[in-house]
């Protein structure tokens, strides 16, 4: 495929790592803020005292008076006093392994600084929309450290692009984390090797999988610095810490998104409610061997304490919500219902839990978007609902950090 439009700019960047010879990198590691609970957060702060949660989802420090931002800033600054981390001699890229448990499945990648698309050219391609609250906080984050403290997850269109450089000896960090997925990192600072990565990379737009609030912070925070230094002067705020991975099955994991209702009226018959777009079949009673067989099968599912229901898109229903994925057709049952809350899980397992435990009037569970649908909403400059998909394992903070240049 032959695209017309610039192409991506991806470079290497001097990294800031912990020293693996003082902290235990097992200790240190953390989830993504966006999938942190706050029991997860506590006792991961708990683990160690410059465990990247600290600083990915701070916290005020009362004793100096720091609101959360600060007191990030302040850590980041003084983990490395402390010799807990040292910055990268010359600028690296990071080939990242993650492994699942027992070696099943795994997903390789190349972590370096992505140039951010602020002209919309065609560059990067992102593929859902965003919600507003996190966007702000991740902005307030950004202007007080400085830094991308996690990479976002960019997909490469150009084939072949993991033939670039290998990961064959021994890593240079290694950590597991709680989920028993083994995280590898291995830095790369040869010249031939970075080069061969930039030309793949820049060979094809690259698609955003993960971390959209995290790319359009970014952006409005190089607007703010050229705006500050009265024009388009380069800096490192073009850049962005990305994990880009070539788009293909066989490296990616992409899970559904399940949607959880509460504060539904009494009485209200949210079974009726589908059925206005949808083909309802009851399933079978609310059992752990009924729900267990909905979600082991990916099935398009209504799940509540009076029972379990297979959902089946009626003719019209995809034109009706602008596609026909799970997240659009769902949509337009939830935009229907009275006033309610909606929350989202990530495992069919946590969205019936919450059923049986009574804190949610039912679950839906939804099918998993494939990578050829993102590849095609992306190339047709689509993006698509909030919550579509969910890319898994997911790369850990704390691996790399990348602080940028004062542009003061």
């Amino acid at each position: 495929m032959c695209y017309a439009r610039s192409m991506p700019r991806f470079e290497p960047f001097q990294g800031l790592r912990y020293d693996v010879d003082r902290v235990d990198p097992n200790a240190v590691i953390a989830p993504p803020y966006d999938v942190i609970e706050p029991p997860q957060r506590a006792a991961l702060a708990r683990r160690h005292s410059a465990n990247a949660v600290r600083v990915e989802l701070p916290e005020q420090d009362t004793r100096t008076g720091l609101d959360r931002y600060q007191n990030a800033a302040h850590l980041l600054a003084e983990w490395q006093e402390e010799r807990k981390l040292h910055r990268e001699a010359r600028p690296a890229f990071y080939a990242y392994r993650m492994t699942a448990p027992g070696g099943a499945s795994s997903t390789t990648g190349i972590i370096g600084a992505l140039a951010i698309d602020g002209e919309g050219a065609g560059q990067v391609l992102p593929h859902e929309e965003t919600l507003p609250k996190p966007k702000s906080d991740r902005l307030e984050l950004l202007r007080a450290t400085n830094a991308n403290l996690s990479p976002i997850w960019g997909l490469s269109l150009t084939p072949g692009m993991a033939m670039t450089y290998r990961t064959d000896g021994r890593p240079d960090v290694t950590a597991t984390d709680d989920e028993g997925v083994r995280h590898e990192l291995w830095v790369i600072e040869d010249e031939h090797t970075i080069d061969a990565i930039k030309t793949a990379v820049a060979a094809s737009p690259v698609v955003i999988a993960d971390g959209h609030h995290r790319y359009e912070t970014s952006l409005t925070f190089q607007r703010e610095r050229r705006a500050a230094l009265g024009g388009p002067v380069p800096g490192d705020f073009d850049l962005i810490m990305a994990l880009v991975v070539e788009l293909s099955a066989d490296e990616l994991a992409v899970g559904p998104v399940h949607r959880i209702l509460s504060g539904l009226p009494d009485g209200f018959d949210l079974v009726d409610a589908c059925s206005s777009w949808f083909e309802v079949m009851r399933a079978g009673e609310f059992t752990a061997r009924n729900t267990a067989a909905l979600g082991d099968s990916g099935a398009l599912a209504l799940v509540m304490a009076s029972g379990v229901w297979l959902l089946s898109p009626k003719d019209g229903t995809a034109e009706a919500a602008g596609s026909d994925l799970d997240s659009s057709t769902v949509a337009l049952v939830l935009a229907e219902l009275p006033e309610h809350e909606i929350e989202f899980r990530y495992t069919w397992r946590d969205a019936v839990a919450e059923v049986e435990n009574e804190a949610a009037q039912a679950a839906v569970l939804l099918r998993p978007v494939t990578v050829e649908q993102i590849a095609a909403w992306a190339h047709a400059g689509r993006r698509m609902p909030p919550k579509s998909t969910y890319f898994h394992p997911k790369p850990r903070t704390g691996m790399v950090y990348r602080t940028l240049a004062s542009s003061d």
